[in-house]
């Protein structure tokens, strides 16, 4: 995959394998290493996002009248 943007050039399958790790193994930002991938990085500030994010639960009650 060829982004032109001077990182070097990933086939899909090895990208998705890096954002995959990232998020099985996603650390806050702060015990981030510099030396992962900028992928990585991408990956796992995508899921900083992510958990900012109120997501609202759906809440069901039974009623047996």
């Amino acid at each position: 995959m060829s982004s032109g943007s001077g990182v070097l050039d990933l086939d899909l399958i090895e990208e998705l394998r890096m954002r995959r790790w990232a998020r099985e193994n996603y650390v806050p930002p702060d015990k981030r290493s510099h030396n992962w991938h900028p992928i990585v990085h991408e990956e796992m500030e995508k899921k900083d996002i992510e958990g900012d994010r109120i997501v609202p639960s759906a809440s069901y009650r039974w009623n047996a009248n």
